[in-house]
């Protein structure tokens, strides 16, 4: 394996990441099980979120995900009509971005600043990952249905607003992320990235070679996990467990409880687990349940540390610790 060529648009290797834990087990748990949902980041801005979401989807699959950007139209989201066909007389269907992903390698579309989207495309974006239909009405024409399925990761600065407490509830996991604050990891970042910027465009480099050597063998891991999945066990009380962590934590509806279930049966399916234990749970906890609890507070997410922690090991009965 070589490193990226001359004139490819690079991007760090995904073992080359320093730090961005959450996120990265959020992603891989998505990856292993769809039916997780998708993947929200949220953290301030030059904290490498967008970073590690192109950095994983060309780990897994080779390609950069699908981007939605921010001011795109209805047309090019749902898809329209190609637009020198019309102006030749010809109206010839075009695919939009949510088809784009699906047909993806990766499976994923990306929409960086999520919060800032306009929500009647948000709205739509989350019905159809649940749904996994496509709608759409072309002018003259009747309503054609298409199957997607394809993972939404988007990212947010919480300091730039919110998402409604619905819409946070459609995403699957969330991952908070922050900088590094110890100066050894700060100065491992600053190496890290440097070393690439000088020798990404050299085939020889041992340096690149070797991570994505490491990139492939990881990949190598998620794909196993996936094949393996159905075969792994949830424990005689995890599921017992899942209602009571819901319960405890006042979460609204019940999807949470169900992708606190997948999840954590995802997270013991990467680790070659025969059974979803109580620490799996336990570590899988946050990202499942931090955007479901109830709040007043449109669009924010409620604290969760240290208290809540226990909270968490004293419903499972294990010592408290750090999230997945």
């Amino acid at each position: 394996m070589t490193a990226p060529a001359t004139g490819r648009r690079r991007i760090l290797p995904y073992s080359l990441l320093v730090g961005q834990q959450d996120l990265r087990t959020a992603l891989e748990i998505a990856h292993v099980d769809p039916a997780v949902g998708g993947v929200l980041a949220t953290g301030q801005r030059g904290t490498a979120k967008t970073t590690t979401i192109r950095a994983f989807s060309l780990m897994v699959a080779g390609e950069l995900p699908v981007t939605l950007p921010i001011g795109a139209t209805d047309d090019r989201v749902l898809g329209g009509w190609q637009i020198k066909k019309l102006m030749q007389g010809a109206a010839e269907p075009e695919d939009g971005l949510l088809v784009e992903a699906s047909r993806s390698a990766s499976r994923i579309l990306y929409i960086d600043e999520i919060n800032l989207l306009d929500d009647y495309l948000v709205n739509i974006i989350l019905d159809v990952t649940s749904t996994g239909l496509l709608s759409v009405q072309r002018e003259g024409l009747a309503e054609q249905r298409q199957e997607v399925d394809f993972t939404l990761v988007g990212t947010m600065n919480p300091d730039e607003g919110g998402l409604r407490p619905q819409l946070l509830d459609r995403f699957g996991l969330v991952a908070d992320v922050a900088a590094e604050e110890e100066p050894e990891q700060r100065q491992e970042i600053i190496e890290t990235v440097l070393r690439f910027e000088a020798e990404r465009d050299d085939p020889e480099s041992a340096f690149l070679n070797d991570a994505l050597a490491s990139d492939a063998a990881r990949r190598a891991e998620l794909d196993a996990a996936r094949e393996r999945l159905g075969s792994v066990a949830y424990g005689a009380n995890t599921l017992r467990d899942c209602g009571r962590l819901a319960a405890e934590f006042r979460v609204v509806g019940h999807r949470g409880d169900l992708v606190l279930c997948r999840a954590a049966r995802a997270l013991a399916a990467i680790e070659n687990a025969p059974e979803v234990t109580a620490d799996h749970l336990r570590r899988v906890a946050r990202p499942a349940l931090v955007h479901r609890r109830s709040t007043g507070q449109s669009g924010s997410l409620p604290a969760w540390g240290a208290e809540q922690d226990r909270q968490v090991a004293e419903v499972l009965a294990v010592p408290a610790g750090r999230q997945a």
